[in-house]
């Protein structure tokens, strides 16, 4: 190996420019890249590393020995949604929100909310309803029709028009490859939105709240739970793992402490990838 490498020829110093432009290739198609230029010396420090730069993803590209975790944060804009762009932005890793059509509209705040969403290249937008079902979910999976109707609305209005959708209440799954209903007087609901073309995605793991509408326990507690979950392969899919937390419980300081120290641990760990829903395996199939 010392021979081949104390060779100065100009091939190789050729072949050597190629290898950086390749990199540099992978990193501006990576799901964590940032178009802006980040000064912040938080984020580019060593001890705060970025989440592992992945090219896009199929079944077959994900490393054996790595686990995909994709972060989906319910119910923005809300309270606490500028301080989840806070966190995602020191760890430079990537996320899909599921927004409410009328949070949008709520106030100024939940519009420019809104706004910063929208410019970030390191959210995702997707479909969770337009009225959140006025939080009265078993009313609302009454009438599968008017399911369809109010998440039609928030598509329209919000201009989300991949249908990845997740349902209010609810964790339901509705893929070609997985069909799950967590109360059955939902199904007809869950059905008549696959049948109008909507990917619906649930979750496995929910990070819950406390009585205060915080986050309830510790990252460490969190992590174990992960750990879990993958080693005794609970996933809907294998080696994939969907998270779910909410963005209003991000408005105390502690509980964006263990949100950030969740993340970075995860990434330090160097066991495990980030990526958006819409990298999930075989989302894009059309539906039968």
């Amino acid at each position: 190996m010392r021979k081949i490498f104390a060779g100065k020829s100009r091939n190789k110093t050729f072949l050597g420019m190629f290898a950086l432009v390749s990199a540099t290739s992978v990193l501006l198609n990576s799901c964590n890249f940032k178009n802006e230029v980040n000064h912040d010396p938080v984020v580019r420090s060593q001890e705060h590393p970025a989440a592992e730069i992945v090219p896009k993803m199929d079944e077959e590209s994900v490393d054996p020995d790595k686990r995909v975790i994709y972060l989906t944060f319910d119910d923005g804009p809300n309270q606490g949604t500028e301080n989840l762009l806070k966190i995602l932005d020191k760890r430079n890793v990537c996320a899909t929100a599921f927004l409410v059509g009328k949070h949008a509209y709520g106030s100024k705040k939940q519009k420019d909310d809104l706004l910063l969403l929208k410019q970030n290249p390191l959210i995702e937008l997707a479909n969770h309803s337009f009225t959140h079902a006025h939080n009265k979910y078993t009313d609302f999976y009454k009438n599968a029709d008017a399911v369809v109707h109010d998440f039609d609305i928030a598509r329209d209005s919000l201009k989300l028009y991949d249908k990845i959708a997740r349902t209010p209440g609810r964790n339901i799954w509705r893929l070609n490859n997985i069909n799950v209903t967590d109360i059955k007087s939902s199904t007809a609901a869950a059905d008549g939105l696959k049948k109008a073309g909507y990917k619906v995605i649930g979750w496995d793991l929910e990070w819950r709240p406390s009585q205060k509408m915080t986050l309830k326990g510790s990252h460490e507690a969190m992590i174990k739970k992960v750990d879990s979950i993958f080693l005794n392969d609970l996933e809907k899919t294998s080696r994939h793992l969907v998270f779910l937390t909410h963005d209003q419980y991000l408005r105390d300081a502690d509980s964006i402490n263990e949100l950030d120290l969740f993340i970075e641990k995860l990434q330090k760990s160097n066991r495990f990838v980030f990526r958006k829903i819409s990298q999930y395996p075989k989302i894009n199939e059309v539906l039968n």
